[in-house]
């Protein structure tokens, strides 16, 4: 397919099936007016991640990178009224944007917005799971760790769900020692290889790795 006709059908799908309401909107210019790093998913990955939560029933989820809540808001509306997701950030004033915007969207009761650095935060997440899903879209050299740490906590039919499986293309070089897509590399190895998963990754703006526990 033409890059001109991929990226027209990119915006049909988004248009049509996943419009932004105003506060996902303002969200996301306040996001690049504070110069916050454009790394958080589109709105047609955002719908994604909602009919993959919304597939298996999920009241249980944890998200590894808020950045500004983005994904987060996206996730909790896909959530029951009794519904938890827990996120993850370790910027505070993000995060600070990620709780003013989680409330404006009246998802409060349901979206917790952690400070702190994922690795260590999983280790006090793990006594209140198993979880229904965990999306990863943090740092990318520490994603192998976070595979194994969704091994231990994502119950049988869960999923595991991640962000930048294609590392804009750099997972292609085998030979690159950046840390970051190193990372990225050995999370896909290892998801494709461990019987304990069917995965795949959908070839989105970035790569979406998705993963169901057998």
């Amino acid at each position: 397919m033409e890059d001109e006709v991929r990226q027209a059908c990119i915006r049909y799908v988004a248009d049509l099936f996943a419009s932004e309401d105003e506060i996902l909107a303002d969200l996301r210019r306040e996001m690049l007016e504070k110069d916050f790093p454009r790394i958080h998913v589109t709105a047609e990955e955002g719908r994604l991640l909602q009919v993959l939560l919304r597939s298996i029933g999920a009241s249980k989820v944890v998200e590894l990178g808020t950045l500004g809540g983005y994904s987060a808001i996206w996730m909790g509306r896909a959530l029951p009224a009794d519904g938890r997701l827990v996120t993850v950030e370790r910027e505070g004033s993000r995060a600070e944007l990620a709780r003013a915007y989680v409330a404006r969207a009246g998802l409060s009761d349901r979206v917790v917005i952690v400070v702190g650095e994922a690795k260590q935060v999983l280790e006090q997440l793990g006594d209140a799971g198993p979880y229904d899903a965990v999306f990863i879209d943090a740092d990318k050299e520490n994603y192998p760790s976070y595979l194994s740490w969704c091994g231990e906590n994502v119950r049988r039919g869960g999923l595991v769900i991640a962000d930048n499986a294609f590392r804009s293309g750099r997972v292609l070089d085998s030979a690159s020692d950046d840390p970051g897509v190193r990372g990225i590399r050995e999370f896909n190895r290892r998801l494709a290889g461990d019987s304990r998963y069917t995965s795949i990754v959908v070839p989105t703006r970035d790569g979406l790795a998705i993963a169901v526990v057998n």
